[in-house]
């Protein structure tokens, strides 16, 4: 039997909905060699989207590449990244990726292995160096492989965002920005999960992917998407699930797609027939208990003033945390403070600035959070 409810990897065609309007939107920029930026929050979907519109262009006279950079510590280890899937994906002939690299790879003796299946299992490691090449070298080769191969290039990075946790990032923000806006034949798509750092590389002026390209802002999926969707995969296993208990899932959650699907998941396992009140309570507690581990990893290194600050935003505080009633009630330090503990616990994800002022953007964290604290 089909699984029901996809969470914790990209949604494929059959746990897809929602998006019709953003899906849209990004396949017309991969069509038109649009640079497109995706922002949104944690577990909203934009690996999902992304994936799904390389999907619908099979056929295109355009290719997509697509890399996750989340590993990459240094500005080498995304050029090595970055070159070894560019020619890992634009073909699945080795010579080819030979004659694709002509001027490129012959400095080098890379270290390929490959799995039956030849295009899913191969791997290329390049080994580049500063010795080996330059950057510039490195950022022309999507231009280069285009040109060679007659058809216009995306390139999809997920967890952008590492790009500015690089030693001398803004340097390298610099190098990859001056390099990109010149390539005719390529365009980018740039999306990560930290929402802070990529909001910092995109909208702020003094940051060089300022006005890159399109920002595409994801929004919560309706009530509207989810009901028909959730009902039918219940109905599917001869369970009934009511408009009002769809509604209560995702209001639980706040509309977190991967959330939604593991809360509907609980819920469909404890459903004999009907889902009842006493139900959606046992998923609830189960799903905060599913992802208790998660949680117990990102807070066990926090400082005392850390977790007070934690139990500020826990009791209605957002903002206004250096005044003396709020620094007292909750003994957060001197007023001086306050921006070192903002500014671990946002790297930390588990506080978000919003325009409505410090929160824990993370439902089910908060849920965790209101539990132990």
């Amino acid at each position: 039997m089909e699984q029901p409810f996809i969470f914790g990897v990209p949604a494929g065609e059959d746990h897809f909905i929602g998006r019709e309007k953003e899906l849209s939107c990004l396949s017309s920029n991969f069509k038109y060699g649009i640079n497109t930026i995706l922002m949104s929050p944690r577990r909203w979907g934009k690996t999902s989207l992304v994936n799904r519109a390389a999907e619908q262009s099979k056929g295109e006279d355009y290719m997509i590449i697509r890399m996750d950079i989340f590993p990459c510590r240094t500005e080498y280890d995304f050029y090595n990244t970055f070159s070894s899937e560019l020619l890992r994906q634009s073909s699945s002939v080795i010579d080819e990726w030979k004659y694709l690299a002509q001027g490129f790879i012959e400095r080098l003796t890379p270290r390929i292995s490959i799995s039956p299946d030849l295009i899913s299992g191969c791997t290329i490691s390049l080994g580049i160096t500063p010795k080996t090449h330059s950057p510039e070298e490195v950022l022309s080769l999507p231009q280069k492989i285009a040109e060679r191969k007659g058809k216009r290039i995306v390139v999809c990075i997920d967890e952008f965002q590492q790009i500015g946790e690089f030693p001398d990032a803004l340097e390298v923000q610099k190098r990859l920005r001056g390099a990109w806006q010149n390539q005719d034949k390529v365009s980018y798509c740039l999306f990560g999960s930290k929402m802070h750092m990529m909001s910092n590389l995109f909208q702020k002026k003094c940051y060089p992917f300022y006005r890159f390209g399109e920002i595409l802002n994801l929004e919560p999926i309706p009530l509207d998407k989810w009901v028909p969707f959730i009902q039918e995969r219940f109905a599917a296993c001869n369970k009934n699930i009511s408009r009002e208990a769809v509604s209560r899932i995702c209001s639980t959650v706040e509309y977190q797609a991967s959330y939604v699907q593991q809360l509907a998941y609980a819920v469909l396992l404890m459903t004999d027939n009907e889902v009842t009140e006493d139900i959606l309570e046992a998923a609830e507690k189960d799903l905060v208990a599913q992802n208790s581990s998660v949680f117990i990893e990102q807070t066990q290194s926090l400082t005392g003033y850390q977790i007070n600050f934690l139990r500020a935003i826990l009791g209605g505080v957002s903002s206004g945390f250096g005044e003396s009633r709020i620094r007292e009630t909750y003994n957060l330090g001197s007023a001086s403070n306050i921006a070192r503990l903002k500014s671990a616990l946002i790297d930390k994800e588990l506080i978000e600035l919003t325009e409505k002022g410090v929160i824990i953007g993370d439902p089910v964290l908060r849920m965790w959070l209101r539990g132990i604290l």
